[in-house]
């Protein structure tokens, strides 16, 4: 089945979404429909659509005549790193009584893989992987409220997940993790499942925090 077509402005700001979630547009960048109309090939129109989707994201802002990347502030990081922690247990105990067989099937793969890439030491593949597993329990979670504001606070941390996962040492422990909790999902046992998938955030949000003040890159307050 095919899917919904995907517009030039859709293209666009998907592209300039992850531009900014990756750190390649950095905060105080000014973006310019000229110089993203010629760089991406395509005319100021779909830029023009795509600038203002991202200003109601709040990603970037109008100031006058320019657009300048605002992105992920310190205090948004803490903010969403504070809101995932309460909301990803929750969604795992939601799991439990949802989950399918064939669901369940699928995260073990993907926790097989991610071993696998972890062992080859591959942090792209690893970062890929970890969206996946955590996206798989949003959408079996059973509430799609749940899965789209948890899905858009992962996005969120794109930049400071990669620098996470740059770390050999936390990507195993973390994928260990993800196995514990897949375990526990697979078991039904609901109070497990919050249990780890709690723990498995706030370690997260350590080493996200640890592995963001030692980067090269500082964020403004």
């Amino acid at each position: 089945m095919e899917g919904k077509p995907t517009s030039l402005a859709d293209m666009v700001y998907e592209r300039v979404e992850l531009d900014i979630l990756s750190g390649v547009y950095q905060r105080g960048d000014v973006l310019t429909e000229a110089k993203l109309s010629e760089g991406l090939q395509v005319s100021r129109t779909p830029v023009r659509e795509a600038l203002r989707r991202l200003e109601q994201d709040d990603l970037v802002e109008s100031r006058g005549k320019s657009v300048v990347v605002v992105g992920t502030s310190r205090q948004d990081l803490l903010d969403i790193l504070e809101i995932r922690l309460r909301l990803e247990g929750l969604a795992t105990v939601k799991c439990c009584g949802h989950m399918t067989e064939k669901q369940l099937l699928d995260l073990d793969e993907i926790v097989t893989l991610q071993e696998f890439y972890v062992s080859r030491r591959m942090p792209d593949k690893i970062l890929e992987l970890d969206s996946r597993f955590h996206e798989a329990i949003y959408a079996a979670c059973g509430s799609r409220v749940f899965e789209k504001q948890l899905t858009a606070l992962l996005k969120r941390l794109m930049r400071y997940r990669r620098l996470s996962v740059s770390d050999g040492g936390r990507a195993r422990t973390s994928t260990g993790e993800h196995r514990e909790i897949f375990r526990a999902l697979a078991e039904r046992d609901d109070r497990q499942a919050e249990r780890l998938a709690t723990a498995h955030v706030e370690r997260a949000r350590e080493n996200m925090l640890r592995a963001e003040e030692s980067a090269s890159v500082r964020i403004e307050p």
